[in-house]
């Protein structure tokens, strides 16, 4: 067969595929949907995972790739039932503030900022925010956390840490929920019924791991403690190594400190732990690796329903179309071209309802990026992954009907009523 014979047959195809979708609306309208859905399900999905993977790279390249951090509990998922057996770590005793300074001498060390995290309710005048993240911290922070978005205003002096003052830097978010248009430096707000003065404004990029943009505030770790009642058992410590030395340099000496500090016997298991951006990336992958499989698995569903549909209507269109058939064999056409012919309408079938999937999907993604901290874009590979996905449903489960159309005798289908 030429090439312009097979444009024709093709074009040809794809027009009985139109007329059988418009003279049959409803079965079509159903095979299209499953299809549509199954698609729709595989963009939307690869469109969010693709946003999440893009905001987690960017906000483990901004804490730094050599930054880890020390904290009482490991990053784990086995199951825990209380026993020693299932969870010895629950037993592991809470980072105090002597080690943190403690890690800060350390020879390989260029940072270390103690830091604890709290949600409290924030007022200023008659408004006021149920719950706000904030976050104690070390005077030090700007070197572990950013500060380069810090304006206007400043953060506080090491004697302010240390005096425990109710001072507070706020993020752009909590100052225009709190004080609208005004400048909020210098004033005074309350958090949980204390007076805080605003000593500055700190920009940040929302993003899927900082919970999107909401209000969040730092104030001093010492503030925390004294004033907020913050969980003495909630400390950690992010440290950042020097380039010299490099991350595993400076964990080995961090895990030798602490093992010394408490005294830990050779052999004996770290009560501490040590937690690296490759374990965080690693954790990440674990839980967005299950769920993207569920979904995948939710949209093959989709298209199965949607392949069963084209078995269906094409099962119809051939025992509609037998005397034609019949013709089309009397004249000269081959069983090839005849198998051609429905496996082209076949995958018109889907990929009308791959298109409605495509279609659909950009907008709910597009809803995503505006609405939520989910940066989701589409990446070209799901977009061809969706089309060659629909056509392989459309040939695999239109070769059944095809086939039997192929094999039909001329004599018997010109017979036929």
């Amino acid at each position: 067969m030429s090439i312009g014979t097979q444009a024709y047959s093709l074009f040809e195809g794809v027009v009985i595929a139109l007329e059988s979708i418009r003279s049959n609306k409803v079965r079509a309208g159903l095979t299209i949907l499953g299809i549509a859905v199954g698609v729709f399900v595989v963009v939307v999905i690869s469109a969010a995972v693709h946003g999440i993977n893009a905001s987690v790279a960017r906000d483990l390249e901004k804490a730094g790739p050599l930054t880890f951090f020390l904290n009482r509990y490991p990053i784990t998922f086995e199951a825990c039932d209380g026993s020693d057996d299932t969870c010895l770590w629950r037993h592991n005793p809470p980072i105090t503030m002597a080690e943190w300074k403690a890690v800060e001498t350390l020879p390989s060390v260029y940072a270390a900022g103690s830091r604890v995290f709290l949600g409290l309710p924030a007022k200023y005048k008659d408004r006021s925010l149920s719950s706000a993240q904030i976050i104690g911290f070390s005077a030090n922070w700007t070197q572990i956390d950013g500060g380069s978005d810090l304006y206007p205003g400043r953060s506080w002096t090491p004697a302010e840490g240390a005096n425990a003052e109710r001072v507070i830097i706020i993020n752009d978010e909590m100052a225009k929920q709190l004080f609208v248009d005004s400048d909020p430096i210098d004033k005074v707000l309350t958090l949980n019924n204390q007076p805080f003065q605003v000593i500055g404004v700190f920009h940040y990029a929302a993003s899927f791991l900082s919970g999107g943009n909401r209000p969040r505030a730092y104030v001093p770790i010492e503030t925390a403690l004294r004033h907020l009642r913050a969980p003495l058992g909630q400390i950690s410590i992010a440290v950042v190594p020097r380039k010299e030395a490099g991350r595993d340099k400076a964990v080995d000496e961090v895990i030798e400190l602490l093992r010394s500090r408490r005294r830990l016997h050779p052999g004996t298991n770290n009560d501490f732990a040590i937690i690296t951006q490759d374990q965080l990336f690693d954790t990440y992958n674990k839980i967005f690796g299950a769920f993207f499989l569920v979904m995948i698995a939710l949209s093959a569903v989709g298209l199965i329903v949607g392949g069963v549909g084209v078995v269906a209507i094409m099962m119809i269109s051939v025992t509609e179309r037998t005397r034609e058939i019949g013709v089309r064999k009397a004249l000269g056409a081959t069983r090839a071209t005849i198998m051609w012919q429905f496996l082209v309408e076949a995958v018109t079938l889907t990929g009308i309802g791959a298109i409605v999937g495509l279609i659909v999907g950009a907008g709910i993604s597009l809803i995503l990026r505006k609405a939520t901290p989910i940066e989701a874009s589409i990446p070209p590979l799901a977009i061809v992954a969706a089309l060659g996905a629909s056509a392989f449903t459309g040939i695999l489960f239109g070769l059944l009907p095809a086939a039997r159309a192929s094999r039909l005798d001329p004599v018997a289908a010109l017979r036929h009523e």
